[in-house]
Formats: structure tokens, C-alpha cells, sequence
């Protein structure tokens, strides 16, 4: 069963280089960009991209040629993609939070010509002689070598040259960078200012990693509109109360939120007149409808990086009374869906079957990676020109009487983690690297709210097992934070199929007895404490936790920690921050914490007795 959606659409301008400067040209004196209390006009924005792509051209950058950025989510970090794009090249965008191995290798697999650093990052990548300009926060020069070469002509008017290179997880045990053009992108920006209806009044927010697709898609479709661009602080988007008075007060009206946090953020109480009018989600399935009353519409979108960013989008109605999660929605705007069995035949509405991506969406392929290439970008027999590709995605669907696209499940062993799409055979190629580690495998298992964490399998090697600490260490210096699984699992051998593959369904469930720890189990103690460690171990999806454990070093990260504080406020009756966590991140440290609040409600509650006549009797439920 095959969907398709055509639109006209295009954009003023043949590049975002050219269609910034238009709005820079229209109104310098509006605001582009937004952090840190620090406005950046339309005009600073142009200025300081283009003095940036002068210096890129006579240091030889020209179309083709791949330039790092490695900076935080900041203003520096959009100048330098933009200026990249200004001067003909294309942008790799490298987070300066994954380990310094990982962002060597893709800066060497992409051969990047020159890199654009934010102060200090610049030594995150060893440099082997290639040009290094330094910016402040702000996109600012701060230092740059000179060139004495001839700059090249950029190619402005070639669509098919490359934009941006983007690396996904790998299965071979190495990222795989996409190459997305100039026209994959172009038609995901017309797309996205004619679906949303997006105006020079819109204030959009930029959330995601930048080494995140999704960022792509945070930036450029606003500021080729002249709307204004809105960053935050790192500590504002790890908590769901606090992302909501952000986006509330800032006066968001479109923002994307990685659908986990999204389902936290939909539960909470919005004031009626808030400006925020559609909340974009993706990067994972959605397990649940909006409830009825919220101020915004929820706009559900998948879409592979291979496929620039949004592939499918549509609104989620309110009505969960229906059967089956909530659909990915119908193809953006000349984009093609086909449902097709496995000998490439379409198959009827409402049968499943693997999803393919066709379209101006569909990228080049992966760099560096031929083969792969090959088998996963196929040719389209439908197309009206001949060349055209369809994208692979691996991805089990089908097509709804609506019309919508229902995603299924995947195909094979990879998965979502956190909204980031993770590769297990990556993770165990580095875990069995380890000096102590002879076989490992890695799968993703449901925790509550339909939270997926990663467990890892390891055979030990004769001379002993290591402990988790020692293999989280190791993992967290090769791989970023969201590839290392939470709790590892001691097996004496791999359990094997008859055809001598590993056998995922036969790996025993974690518990006590085949868990790795640090160090002797400490049960629980008291009452309040086995309360705390049942709802940190339903989260985590484990019979037992050591109530001397860190949450954190137990694999918990900030959406769990947002759960567990909202399941301590709905049993025990106790108001506290996610920061109490930080504080007291162990199930004995969280305890003490509770009783001293339980203490001083019990106090208020007495003294308001004194004042008020007899108290309720409803008191906090604490047992196991």
C-alpha cells in the first residue's frame, strides 16, 4: 500500500543562506535568536554568519567540502552551521558532551576540511592540521587562522550539493553519517512553514542535542520565516515542570519535544492562555493521547535521518478510547509511503508490512559506506523519473482505513532510547573491547510508562567479572550516555538459536542473583524505604534495588527521575523538586528526605487541628 502527498510549496531563494538573508534584508532589526537573556538581531545573525563563511572560503572550504561544528546548543553553534552553508560546504555537527573518541572518528570518517569550535571546545578533537576557528557564545570570531589560498565559487544554485552530514548509531559497531542536499532540505523547510502555518511572529524553541536531526529541524524552517528562535538552559529541559514554565514564559508557540518528555509534559496542568498553539513530537513511539483541555495541538511525526527529519506528521486527536496507539500520521508534502511485503510487493490497506520512504526527502546515502548504501536506499519502480530512490527503513507498518500510517514495531534488533535511535550491536562492539568482557549482547527491555532501558549481557572472561562501574566507565568514555545500558547481567554462556544465533528471547530477565553489583546488597529497612525502592524498581524494571545504590549510577536519568518524583507526590502525599534527587539520589537518602517533609506536614497539619477543629484521617499509604 503505497501513500503519497505532492505540494508545490517552495521557498524564496535557492539555499537557507539566501533565504536568512532575505529576512535580514526584510527586518535586521527583528530578533533571530534568543539565549541566555542575550537577544541576537536578524542583521547580527547575517553579519556574523557571513564574516564567518569569508573566513571558511579563503581557508578553501567550497561545495562538498564537510566542516565540523562542534558547540553546545547555542547561538554560536546556529552562526556556525549557517556560515558553513553560506560559504558552499556543508555542516557535521558534532556534540561537544560525547566522548572525545567518538567525535575523532566521525570528524576523521567524514574528512572534515575545517573545524568550527565553541570556546572551549576547540582541543575536543585532536587536530591533525586542519583549519580551527574559535567562536564565542554568541557566534562571535574569536580566533582564526588566515589562508593565502584562492577561495573557491560556492555552486549556489545546485540543489543536489551537499547540506549537512548527520551520523546515526551503526550496526557494524561505527556511526554511519547521512548526507542530506540542499534540495532534501529545502523541501522539509517549505513543508514546514505551509503545515504549520509558521509567520515572523512565531517564536520557536531549540531543544534538542545538536547532534540530533531534530535540530535541523528546530532552526532552519523559522529563521528562513523571520520567526524568532528560542534557546534554553541545559538544566531548564531536563525537568518537565520547569521545560513548561519555559515554554510559558518565553511565549513558545511551535516547539518540538522528544516524545518521552512530551507524554510527561501533556500530564501536567497549562494555563489557558498559554501562547504555545502545537507541540511537534518524535524521535519515539507515542504510548498515549492528550488528554482533553490542553491550550495546544499535539502533532505526532516520525521519519528517519536517511529521510531528512519528518518523513510522516498528524495531529493527535484527544479521543483514547480507540484501539491502538496513535497513528505517525500521513507523508509530508512530496513524499512517498509504501507498505511492501518481502518480495517488494505493496501490500493491501491495513495488511503490515516493511515501510519504505520515497520522495525529495530521501537522502544521498551514507558517507564513506557504498554497500550499505546500496542495500538500503533501493530504487524506486514506481518513480516517473528514473533514478529515483526509496529508503529501507526496516520499520514494520501498515496503512489505516484513514489513510494514516500505523507504526508497528521495527524490523530487526535496533531501537529508541530517550528519542535517539541506538544500534546494539554498537554498544557491544565497545563492550567487548573491555579486558574482562569475552561475549556480550545488548537489548532494550520495558520499564513502566513504556520507558525502554538498556540491559547488557556479558560473559566474563576466566580472570573474573568486572563490575558495573568498571564497564559503565568504560562504555562513557567511548560511546555518549544514552548508548550505556543501566544494569549488566552475568551469564556463563550466550543462549543460542538452532541455527547458532544469539537467541534475545532466551535472555533471562534481570534480577538479584544474576545482576552485576559494586558491592554487598543492602535491603531495605524500614517500611517508607521499601516503598521508595518498589516504585524505583518498577521504573527501572527490577525485583530489588540497594537502597545504598545511586539512582543515577543505577541507570535513572532525568524523564525517570520526573516519574519517580510524580509517583512519591501521587502515593505519599510529598511536594519535591527533581533537584531533591541530585541531592539524596539513593532510596535511604530519598527516604530521610520524605520523612523530614511527612514531619513538617504532619506539624502543619497538627497546628491547623489547634485552629481548625478535627483533621481528616486520609493519611499517606506507605506500605509495600
Amino acid at each position: 500500500m503505497c501513500e503519497t502527498t505532492s505540494s508545490p510549496g517552495g521557498s524564496r531563494g535557492s539555499s537557507i543562506g539566501d533565504l536568512v538573508a532575505f529576512q535580514a534584508a526584510a527586518r535586521p532589526d527583528a530578533v533571530a535568536l534568543s539565549h541566555a537573556s542575550h537577544l541576537i538581531s536578524y542583521k547580527e545573525l547575517d553579519n556574523r554568519a557571513s564574516v564567518l563563511a569569508n573566513v571558511l572560503r579563503d581557508l578553501g572550504v567550497g561545495p562538498e567540502a564537510v566542516v565540523g561544528v562542534c558547540a553546545q546548543r547555542s547561538p554560536a553553534m546556529v552562526i556556525g552551521a549557517l556560515a558553513i552553508l553560506k560559504a558552499g560546504g556543508a555542516y557535521l555537527p558534532l556534540d561537544p558532551f560525547n566522548p572525545a573518541a567518538r567525535l575523532t572518528a566521525m570528524a576523521k570518517d567524514a574528512q572534515i576540511a575545517a573545524l568550527v569550535a565553541g570556546q572551549g571546545n576547540e582541543d575536543r578533537i585532536p587536530n591533525d592540521g586542519r583549519p580551527v576557528i574559535v567562536l564565542d557564545d554568541f557566534g562571535r570570531i574569536v580566533s582564526a587562522p588566515t589562508y593565502s589560498g584562492s577561495a573557491p565559487v560556492p555552486a549556489e544554485s545546485d540543489l543536489k550539493r551537499l547540506a549537512y552530514v548527520i551520523y546515526t548509531s551503526g550496526s557494524t559497531g561505527d556511526p554511519n553519517g547521512v548526507e542530506v542536499t540542499h534540495e532534501n532540505l529545502l523541501n522539509l523547510v517549505a513543508w514546514h512553514q505551509q503545515a504549520f502555518q509558521v509567520t515572523p511572529q512565531d517564536r520557536a524553541s531549540q531543544i534538542a542535542s545538536v547532534g540530533f536531526d531534530a535540530a535541523v529541524w528546530e532552526v532552519w524552517p523559522y529563521l528562513a520565516a523571520g520567526s524568532r528562535v528560542h534557546i534554553p538552559d541545559d538544566q531548564v529541559i531536563r525537568d518537565p515542570e520547569s521545560l513548561r514554565n519555559w515554554l510559558v514564559a518565553e511565549g513558545i508557540t511551535i516547539g518540538f519535544i522528544p516524545t518521552p518528555m512530551a507524554e510527561l509534559l501533556i500530564g501536567l496542568q497549562w494555563p489557558e492562555q498559554t501562547a504555545l498553539r502545537m507541540m511537534l513530537i518524535g524521535a519515539d513511539t507515542l504510548h498515549r493521547y492528550p488528554p482533553a483541555g490542553l491550550p495546544f495541538q499535539l502533532i505526532n511525526n516520525y521519519g528517519p535521518t536517511e529521510c531528512t527529519v519528518v518523513a510522516t506528521s498528524g495531529r493527535v486527536p484527544t479521543d483514547d478510547s480507540r484501539r491502538g496507539l496513535p497513528s505517525i500520521g500521513l507523508p509530508i508534502a512530496n513524499t512517498q509511503i509504501c507498505i511492501l511485503d518481502e518480495s517488494g510487493r505493496q501490500v493491501p490497506a491495513g495488511t503490515e508490512g516493511e515501510l519504505y520512504i520515497g520522495g525529495a526527502g530521501v537522502a544521498r546515502g551514507y558517507r564513506n559506506r557504498p554497500e550499505l548504501t546500496a542495500r538500503r536506499f533501493v530504487a524506486d519502480p514506481s518513480a516517473a523519473r528514473p533514478g529515483e530512490r526509496m529508503f529501507r527503513t526496516g520499520d514494520v507498518a501498515k496503512v489505516l482505513p484513514d489513510g494514516q500510517v500505523a507504526f508497528l514495531r521495527r524490523m530487526d534488533d535496533q531501537i529508541k532510547v530517550r528519542g535517539f535511535r541506538v544500534e546494539p550491536n554498537e554498544i557491544e562492539a565497545v563492550l567487548n573491547r573491555h579486558p574482562h568482557v569475552l561475549q556480550s549482547v545488548v537489548v532494550a527491555r520495558q520499564a513502566a510508562l513504556g520507558d525502554k532501558h538498556l540491559v547488557g549481557y556479558v560473559v566474563p572472561k576466566p580472570e573474573g567479572a568486572p563490575t558495573p562501574t568498571e564497564l559503565r566507565d568504560f562504555l562513557r568514555a567511548r560511546l555518549p550516555d544514552y548508548m550505556v545500558p543501566e544494569m549488566f547481567v552475568k551469564l556463563e554462556t550466550l543462549p543460542l538459536s538452532a541455527n547458532g544465533k544469539i537467541s534475545r528471547l532466551d535472555l533471562p530477565t534481570p534480577n538479584e542473583a544474576n545482576t552485576l553489583h559494586d558491592q554487598a546488597f543492602t535491603a531495605p529497612r524500614t517500611e517508607l524505604e521499601k516503598t521508595v525502592a518498589g516504585m524505583l524498581g518498577g521504573l527501572l524494571g527490577v525485583e530489588r534495588v540497594d537502597v545504598e545504590a545511586n539512582f543515577f549510577v543505577l541507570g535513572g536519568h532525568s524523564l525517570l527521575g520526573a516519574q519517580l518524583i510524580a509517583r512519591i507526590r501521587r502515593v505519599l502525599g510529598v511536594e519535591m523538586s527533581l533537584r531533591v534527587l541530585f541531592e539524596a539520589p539513593t532510596v535511604a537518602a530519598l527516604s530521610t528526605e520524605i520523612e523530614r517533609l511527612l514531619a513538617i506536614k504532619r506539624e502543619g497539619a497538627s497546628d491547623n487541628k489547634v485552629l481548625c477543629g478535627p483533621e481528616s484521617s486520609a493519611q499517606p499509604d506507605v506500605r509495600h
